[in-house]
């Protein structure tokens, strides 16, 4: 699933975003096993096909999973976690019997989740920087510049 990101065309607009998610099963229990992390795959190459949403790195611990993902603005962060939790486990859940039993029949995945935007071409330092000096060379005005960014 390596892949690169990619500038995503639209009739008005051109994205790049790019989401790091990590989420953990119930319990912290050891699900991710080989057979898991097959359904796994096989399930976000199915997601890639129905939605524009790509995986660009997927990584499995014994009890969590990362994510690298890239969509689209439509569709909201949360929209994009509970699409690829609610397919994952139902798909394991039906080619992984043991699973649920493991999990007491219960859900697969844990309450929360962590998200973090990933920068293609810059950290928050640099595109800080580089916002606070619009204008220093033009005529633009500066709208904000709360920002506390220490240079160097």
């Amino acid at each position: 699933m390596s892949q690169n990101s990619k500038y995503i065309h639209k009739s008005h607009n051109v994205t790049v975003l790019l989401y790091h998610i990590v989420s953990s099963a119930r319990y912290r229990r050891v699900v991710f096993t080989e057979s898991v992390d097959l359904v796994l795959v096989k399930v976000c190459e199915e997601i890639e096909k129905r939605y524009e949403i790509s995986f660009l790195e997927i990584g499995t611990d014994d009890d969590h999973i990362h994510f690298l993902v890239q969509s689209v603005p439509s569709y909201s962060v949360t929209k994009i976690v509970r699409m690829i939790r609610s397919l994952i486990a139902r798909e394991v859940f039906k080619e992984c019997p043991e699973v649920k039993k493991q999990l007491w029949g219960g859900e697969f995945w844990g309450k929360g989740y962590f998200v973090n935007t990933v920068g293609q071409h810059g950290t928050e330092k640099l595109i800080a920087k580089y916002v606070k000096n619009q204008g220093v060379e033009k005529k633009y005005k500066k709208l904000k510049t709360n920002y506390q960014l220490k240079l160097f």
